[in-house]
């Protein structure tokens, strides 16, 4: 069972801290007095419950007291909403065989909620790493992997394509990491291979392939909102394709915003869905000041050679003479009314900020996604659902998890505020549940004091 050495893990992981309290015998926590958010029916929720939780699963939710001798976690005014996926993960690759820097991580991302992650540049430790997490030999969220990376220099042939693709499903990768430089005679390849092969692939668009073609191509998602500005510049306006920028900056003042309802149609169409990270335009490209940043509570929690990277990555991107901060708000606002129209539409959300990436500390990255979400005007329960709901759907796991329902996975955040009233109010966390395993706020606080101390 996932979670049955989790408790065993956590002695050696918090040392003389706090330790979970341990269930009774037959493995139950009873959650009392809670407001449970189900993420079942917008707007739903279900107040003054107990959840209980037996062998790492929901057992039942009712208003009923729990029976006696249980491990009790006391909800009272509180909020549980499901453990939050973050869509567009990486996780490090021990060089040298020490681990510490990979379970850092994995706690990260836990002590902000996260329970899946999606990692989008896989490597064949990923692999072992997910049966290492899903039999609890090692604590952290429910992992699913990319493959490699497939871009312009590692698949420069379409037999190099067919023969990675083919070997990358049988290695057990559960889909393809599409970067850019792929050209078109290859990309035609890796369509035709991930087809016979049954493994599906998401990620960047090349310049090659275009959106159009990349929606059509059936992509499993769309980070970054990749191809989409470049593909709101008219066709008569004669520009080279690869003179985009970053995703497509550089053509912020020549797009036709009412091409967006057409881009919009293909996505909807062909079952697209998108990871915007929008985090990674509003952090790592804004012209905010990177010194500033660095002094946010969650920088120390990442390595200082990171930072230092960090900083100095930043620092040349906006002091760079093609960067402009009137530029980058228009270019943002396109953005913003791209992710506007798709909500109105009812396209496939999928919560995502890319982290760690330059200033996206893990887990709490992701609570900036959010609040990003929020200000291009979508409603707090679809944010949510955009972390719960739809990443289980995408993976075909409905009702396993992203839901708090009789029979789903015990992974859940207690937070001491309503998300629904103010998505901020979902980084306000007392407590996350891991299966069977609860994560007091005091617990989390104790281990993220241990990894600032590491990293100073």
């Amino acid at each position: 069972m996932r979670y049955t050495t989790l408790l065993l893990v956590f002695f050696l992981l918090l040392n003389a801290a706090q330790l979970p309290a341990q269930p009774d015998a037959d493995n139950t926590i009873a959650i009392t007095n809670v407001h449970v958010i189900p993420m079942t029916q917008e707007g739903e929720i279900l107040k003054h419950q107990t959840v209980v939780i037996v062998n790492g699963k929901i057992d039942k939710i009712s208003t009923a007291k729990p029976r006696p001798n249980v491990t009790i976690v006391d909800g009272t005014g509180m909020y549980l909403i499901p453990g939050l996926t973050e869509m567009h993960a990486h996780i490090p690759v021990p060089g040298d065989g020490d681990e510490t820097l990979v379970k850092e991580t994995l706690f990260l991302y836990l002590s902000q909620g996260v329970t899946t992650i999606r990692g989008m540049l896989g490597n064949p430790y990923h692999l072992n790493l997910k049966d290492k997490v899903k039999s609890g030999e090692i604590l952290g969220p429910r992992i699913y992997t990319s493959s490699p990376s497939l871009n312009g220099n590692s698949i420069k042939t379409p037999e190099e394509a067919r023969t990675k693709i083919t070997q990358y499903k049988k290695d057990g990768y559960d889909f393809l990491k599409i970067h850019p430089g792929i050209k078109l005679n290859v990309w035609e390849q890796v369509e035709r291979t991930a087809t016979e092969v049954g493994i599906p692939y998401a990620g960047h668009v090349p310049v090659d392939v275009g959106i159009r073609r990349a929606l059509n191509a059936g992509y499993a998602t769309v980070d970054h909102l990749d191809g989409f500005v470049e593909g709101l510049v008219p066709a008569s306006v004669g520009v080279a394709p690869d003179a985009n920028g970053f995703f497509g900056y550089n053509f912020t003042d020549i797009v036709d915003k009412n091409i967006i309802k057409e881009l919009i149609q293909m996505t909807l169409k062909n079952n697209v869905g998108v990871v915007p990270t929008q985090t990674l335009f509003t952090r790592w490209f804004s012209p905010t000041d990177p010194n500033l940043m660095m002094e946010e509570v969650e920088m120390k929690y990442m390595p200082s050679e990171t930072r230092y990277s960090w900083r100095q990555n930043k620092t040349r991107m906006i002091n760079d003479e093609s960067y402009d901060a009137d530029k980058w708000k228009r270019f943002i606002e396109i953005r913003k009314s791209i992710l506007a129209q798709m909500d109105k539409a009812g396209v496939t959300f999928l919560l995502g900020s890319d982290a760690p990436q330059v200033m996206n500390v893990p887990g709490f990255s992701l609570h900036h996604e959010m609040k990003d979400m929020a200000d291009a005007g979508i409603s707090n329960y679809k944010i949510l659902e955009s972390g719960t709901v739809n990443p289980a759907v995408f993976f075909g796991a409905e009702g396993a998890y992203g839901t708090i329902e009789a029979g789903a996975s015990a992974d859940l955040i207690l937070i001491n505020q309503n998300p629904l009233d103010d998505i901020r109010h979902a980084s306000r966390i007392e407590g996350v549940f891991i299966g069977g395993v609860y994560l007091s706020k005091k617990i989390i606080d104790q281990k993220l004091k241990e990894i600032a101390l590491r990293n100073e």
